[in-house]
């Protein structure tokens, strides 16, 4: 059972409303930076920088939103899109050929 509102070090919830795009959107951000849901949400409204935190797990997470990327663009018509394809690609081969940490998540 969660302790009393009064013993907590941060009792105090602040909320506010999201469209889905807005949502869909921090959600991401919130992922990619690899930190929980609250340290993002308190960095960003005090204006602290919130860093990005690298390691295997951050790698294998921006692995999966890359190919799905890569899959959403494959039939891509425009110029736009045929560019971003070709970065896409190039993210993912740059992430496979990763130091050790990252080797085995394409096997």
């Amino acid at each position: 059972m969660a302790c009393k509102r009064e013993d907590r070090f941060r009792r105090n919830t602040i909320a506010f409303w999201l469209s889905d795009e807005e949502k869909s959107q921090v959600e991401a951000k919130i992922i990619l930076s690899g930190i929980s849901k609250g340290e993002y949400y308190r960095k960003a409204v005090l204006g602290q920088e919130v860093t990005v935190i690298a390691g295997n797990y951050m790698s294998v997470r921006l692995s999966k939103v890359l190919e799905q990327i890569l899959v959403h663009l494959q039939n891509g018509n425009t110029e736009e899109e045929t560019l971003l394809l070709e970065l896409v690609k190039q993210l993912l081969e740059v992430n496979k050929n990763a130091p050790a940490g990252n080797k085995g998540i394409y096997e």
